[in-house]
């Protein structure tokens, strides 16, 4: 017999007695609480949803284009050892280069002012 079958079969019987026990020890009772949008005890007065603010959008979407920056340069202190070191830093220069200039662009047509 393969050692394999009877830890597989056993992987899936606990998998299985796992994901199906939760079901079987909760009591749900759904009240009015806890269907409302405000758990926390008064009715909303207007509407639950807010509009969203393009402003936080912007700020989010630099915030990841420059963390995802600062993680693609991160190895550039080992780029010394590379075969090719001038080309290396150059696309890095190039890089940075770009992204600055995004910066000083949307700075000068007024993204990065929060208040108007």
């Amino acid at each position: 017999m393969n050692p394999i079958m009877p830890t597989l079969l056993i992987t899936i019987a606990l998998a299985s007695l796992l994901a199906i026990i939760p079901f079987l020890l909760t009591k749900v009772k759904p009240s009015y609480d806890k269907l409302s949008p405000f758990e926390c005890g008064f009715d909303p007065m207007g509407s639950t949803r807010l509009p969203f603010s393009m402003r936080f959008f912007l700020v989010g979407v630099l915030f990841l284009l420059f963390d995802l920056e600062i993680a693609l340069l991160l190895p550039m202190p080992w780029g010394n050892q590379l075969f090719n070191v001038l080309q290396t830093f150059l696309w890095a220069t190039v890089l940075i280069l770009t992204l600055t200039l995004g910066l000083v662009y949307e700075w000068i047509q007024g993204g990065l002012e929060w208040a108007e």
